[in-house]
């Protein structure tokens, strides 16, 4: 007994295809991506190899070079947003160079200073407050001095600490915290203190290209977290 067997029309094109030379990416196959002169080719092999009984639709034709069109498109597209990216993180570093041996304001109370120093900062409240002080602690939460502000009325108020202690000497070298407190609304309230410091360099860390500006004291701080920036 003889069985009939038949051969599915794009089988043969397909291996026409490899016979010529032609690439063809094999389903579920981690091959690269196609080059538009690899589609163009399997598409110009496809034409000349197709069954003439069962000519290839103009509709799957379009649908077909849409999707590479697409798919192109966006690999152009995400080339060239890498690019960019890399050109903003370059300028990016380029202006936090600049930053070097100025001050940039820090929402943070804690900071390091040398003998000599003077530090100066910002305190930041809500609503307004009364019996507003400010205290500089060292390390171990000891009060080293004591400057009184008096009654501040809601937003922003300066001021610098001469690096002085109680006792009218130099505060030795070291980390300290400003710790704001006064009345609000007559209850006792801590209020917000933001420090000054000094940039000694700037770093491009990371893959993402980061910048850190390292601050003076040895701690250092994202320049996306930079509040204010002054003169040295």
């Amino acid at each position: 007994m003889i069985e009939s067997t038949q051969t599915d029309p794009r089988a043969i094109d397909r291996q026409r295809i490899e016979k010529e030379g032609y690439k063809v990416a094999k389903e579920g196959s981690n091959t690269s991506m196609l080059t538009q002169e690899d589609f163009f080719s399997l598409l110009t092999a496809e034409l000349a190899h197709q069954d003439p009984t069962k000519p290839t639709e103009n509709s799957e034709m379009i649908s077909q070079m849409t999707a590479f069109s697409t798919t192109d498109g966006v690999s152009e597209l995400n080339d060239q947003f890498t690019a960019f990216a890399s050109s903003m993180s370059s300028n990016q570093a380029l202006q936090a160079s600049s930053l070097v041996g100025r001050s940039v304001l820090v929402d943070d109370n804690t900071f390091g200073m040398a003998e000599g120093d003077t530090v100066n900062g910002k305190i930041k409240t809500d609503d307004d407050a009364s019996n507003v002080n400010i205290y500089v602690e060292n390390t171990k939460g000891e009060i080293i001095q004591k400057v009184p502000v008096g009654n501040m009325a809601e937003g922003e108020a300066s001021f610098t600490w001469n690096g002085l202690d109680s006792n009218g000497d130099p505060a030795p070298t070291g980390a300290y915290r400003f710790r704001v407190a006064g009345l609000v609304d007559g209850q006792a309230s801590e209020l917000q203190s933001m420090t000054y410091r000094k940039v000694d360099s700037v770093t491009l860390a990371g893959s993402g290209g980061n910048i850190v500006l390292n601050l003076n004291g040895g701690s250092s701080m994202a320049l996306k977290d930079v509040v204010e920036v002054s003169e040295g």
